[in-house]
Formats: structure tokens, C-alpha cells, sequence
């Protein structure tokens, strides 16, 4: 199992991966040099989105288009995630 992310920095950037395991992931991204040279600098991190994927290759895509997304398309799609989650019983 593989999964996109989006991570909202510090400095209230948007950082976009792929992983198999998201809690792992996310302490690297905050604790250690195996975090994204990107967020390292841009501590701490907060996961805000993830979508699941049954593979890499599927991942992959999913992310390459997510990255050509503009910032409010990202956060649009944060906020109708967390507005779906919300309605769950």
C-alpha cells in the first residue's frame, strides 16, 4: 500500500510525497535527516491530506498531477477532505 501526502509546513507552505507508511514518514519529515530537504528547514510539519493507493506506480501519477495543482486547488481539496471526514459517523 502506498500513499500521496501533503504536508502544511511552518511556514504555511504545502509539501506533496509518496510513502508506504505515513506515521514513519511524518516523524522523518519533523525528526531527522531522512526528511525532505525542503520541510527540514521548514519544521514542524502537519499532515493534512492522504489518499491511498494499492501501488507505486499509481502513487507516482497521483502525485506528479498534484504537484501541477496551484495552491488553492490543494487547499480546496484539504478542506472538502476534512469536510467529508467530519460528516462520518
Amino acid at each position: 500500500m502506498y500513499y500521496l501526502y501533503i504536508l502544511k509546513c511552518a511556514d504555511e507552505t504545502l509539501y506533496t510525497g509518496i510513502t508506504t507508511d505515513l506515521t514513519r514518514r511524518l516523524l522523518e519529515h519533523n525528526n531527522s535527516r531522512c526528511g525532505a530537504k525542503y520541510t527540514s528547514i521548514r519544521r514542524p510539519v502537519t499532515l493534512v491530506y492522504s489518499q491511498k493507493f494499492k501501488d507505486r506506480s499509481a502513487a507516482s501519477v497521483a502525485e506528479a498531477a498534484m504537484k501541477k495543482q496551484t495552491r488553492a486547488e490543494k487547499l480546496k481539496l484539504i478542506l472538502d477532505n476534512k469536510k467529508s471526514h467530519s460528516q462520518l459517523p
